[in-house]
């Protein structure tokens, strides 16, 4: 199956396989709490409703021994039967690769950062759920909210999100000088976020033109914050500065 090739709805159909295969141990192998937060991150990165990815589970529960009847009372329809059987024997591990390969936005450099941060099999910090909501899921939620913001009407807007130049998106306008929006996510209705020296940086330079979209939690019901000038905003930023022990390695040629 090559990941790259596949739709939208293809990708949601195999969210829905893995969950309803592995059930709560799948959860907690991605890093999610609850079906509900699941149905959320995985929906918002592909940009479907989450209860697409609810439904889908459903398709194929029972199909698979848990305490779901799903939708037991029809045919599983042929398009998702076709990826059943192609996927129906795959261990957790592989199955949960090609999902992350199926969404993340760059499937080899994420993998491959997930591989060597990570240190313990349900290492929050560097799960797949950690990623997409600090990620794609926050990002795409301000793609979808962006053309019903009345602060931004006028405004088109380019992702930026690649550029690492301390914002996500900019938005440009004819007869004003552009807008930078950094996006966060976090899980829970209240949490921490931080802002990188760079981002801190941008933001004190360009004043009343950047913005924080905060996308708030994924866990339940997602809803965002907006904050312009955030340095100056009622979020309250402290400084925290770590000593890092850098390993190295070395070779005598």
């Amino acid at each position: 199956m090559n990941e790259s090739l596949l739709t939208v709805r293809e990708k949601s159909i195999i969210a829905g396989l893995y969950l309803s295969k592995f059930d709560a141990d799948g959860l907690r192998h991605l890093g999610f709490d609850n079906f509900k937060e699941a149905f959320n991150v995985i929906g918002l990165a592909l940009g479907v409703p989450p209860a697409s990815i609810k439904n889908y589970r459903d398709e194929f529960d029972p199909l698979f021994p848990n305490s779901r009847q799903g939708w037991h009372k029809r045919t599983t329809r042929e398009y998702c039967k076709t990826i059943y059987n192609d996927l129906k024997d795959c261990d957790m591990h592989t199955l949960s690769k090609i999902l992350k390969q199926s969404l993340y936005k760059n499937p080899e450099i994420d993998l491959l950062i997930e591989q060597a941060t990570e240190t313990d099999y349900y290492n929050k910090d560097s799960s797949f759920a950690k990623r997409l909501v600090t990620g794609q899921a926050a990002e795409k939620y301000f793609i979808n909210q962006f053309p019903k913001m009345e602060n931004f009407i006028g405004y088109t807007m380019e992702d930026t999100t690649t550029l690492g130049c301390g914002f996500d998106f900019k938005l440009s306008a004819h007869t004003e000088n552009f807008l930078a929006i950094e996006v966060k996510g976090i899980n829970e209705l209240h949490g921490t976020i931080s802002l990188t020296q760079k981002e801190h940086s941008i933001a004190k330079i360009l004043g009343e033109r950047y913005y924080l979209f905060v996308v708030r939690n994924f866990k339940d019901s997602p809803f965002y914050e907006l904050y312009n000038n955030p340095l100056s905003s009622d979020l309250s930023f402290s400084k925290t500065e770590r000593k890092i022990t850098q390993t190295t390695w070395s070779a005598t040629l």
